[in-house]
């Protein structure tokens, strides 16, 4: 009695999907083609055809369960008598090997055509509430003279006179055949006789397209636009590819992001921070006024709701943040000079002492 499952490596509930994977790992090892002159690889390849030809088969693998050999449902004559499933999957499972189909002709499919991407610049502002723009960019795109033929109009292409048509050349490989994509042709079956003279036969010219972009509020560095269709043409009358707009948002001289809020600093004289003052302020939306409580101190931070960065596909907008300092002036007047010197001669903590006398103390080591 043959083991079948031994012969591949699975156990005896193995799923077809197992039995298929373990086909194709030692199918490909012990290939002819890759062990040329070596009888014992030849002969497993032959035995892991023969278990797999049973096992892949519902009704064979049941008998062989019960009875322990395959007998009566051709088991034991290897691929090429198993039927067109089994030759599907070698053709799937030496489509890498060989580079092309294994055994029939194949003509080239449909196959969508390239993405393309495009980097866009945004303000913050534009970032922000959205905006709208007009992008030009080459790409190839359907020769108009043609209709993608590659052939002048009026003159057909001619039938390649080495895979005659089906794109393929089919040669003897071991002792089974395969087939690749015919250099001639390059797969397609076809010869161009008179080329375009618009696209020189290519069927495809490189244009600059122009396309409307709108973009919506919130977006940010990294975010991206997937526009269908406007990529490069595809081949053998496939789809399309897309265009891929990558965004990134420029810094802002005052304002700084951090997801959907805004941070900024902003100076305030002595006398406002010191007595209260209310201010305005500079917003995305225009200026606003924040009142500034008496006493604040430097590096105050206050919030303006509302002000800040909507996240994408909502109205709601985040919050500014800021960060007030104490704009300390470079150059007094003498009668500005003279009275911050009163200023501090009559400035006292609640030990009665002034701050020149705490001055005095800092530097003598007087405790207080």
């Amino acid at each position: 009695m043959k083991d079948y499952y031994g012969t591949l490596g699975v156990s005896r509930d193995a799923s077809q999907e197992e039995l298929k994977k373990a086909f194709r790992q030692l199918a490909l090892k012990h290939h002819p083609d890759r062990n040329a002159g070596d009888k014992t690889s030849e002969d497993k390849f032959k035995e892991i055809n023969e278990a797999y030809s049973c096992l892949s088969d519902p009704e064979k693998r049941s008998h062989y369960d019960r009875f322990g050999t395959a007998d009566g449902f051709g088991a034991g004559q290897g691929p090429f008598s198993s039927g067109a499933g089994f030759g599907d999957i070698f053709e799937d499972i030496f489509g890498d090997l060989f580079g092309a189909g294994f055994g029939g002709q194949r003509r080239q499919r449909p196959t969508k055509g390239n993405d393309l991407r495009y980097d866009l610049d945004l303000t913050l502002e534009e970032a922000v509430f959205g905006t709208e723009k007009v992008i030009t960019f080459p790409r190839l795109q359907k020769c108009n003279t043609c209709s993608g033929t590659g052939s002048e109009p009026g003159k057909q292409s001619e039938v390649c006179s080495s895979c005659r048509g089906s794109g393929q050349i089919r040669y003897q490989q071991g002792f089974f055949s395969v087939s690749k994509t015919c250099g001639k042709c390059s797969g397609s079956g076809k010869i161009i006789t008179h080329p375009c003279k618009q696209c020189r036969g290519h069927g495809s010219i490189r244009e600059q397209k122009t396309v409307n972009l709108k973009i919506p509020p919130g977006v940010d560095s990294g975010s991206r636009l997937k526009i269908s269709g406007e990529g490069e043409p595809g081949h053998y009358n496939g789809p399309p590819g897309d265009l891929y707009v990558i965004l990134n948002v420029e810094e802002h001289p005052f304002f700084k992001r951090e997801g959907t809020e805004l941070f900024c600093d902003f100076p305030i004289s002595f006398t406002s921070a010191t007595l209260g003052a209310e201010i305005e302020v500079p917003t995305l939306d225009g200026s606003a006024k924040l009142k500034i409580p008496a006493g604040t101190p430097s590096g105050k931070i206050f919030t303006l709701k509302g002000k800040g960065v909507p996240r994408v596909g909502s109205v709601h907008r985040g919050n500014q943040l800021i960060r007030v300092y104490i704009d300390v002036p470079k150059k007094l007047t003498q009668r500005q000079k003279e009275l911050l010197e009163e200023f501090a001669s009559i400035s006292t903590d609640e030990t009665g002492k002034s701050f020149k006398d705490r001055l005095k103390d800092l530097f003598t080591g007087v405790e207080n």
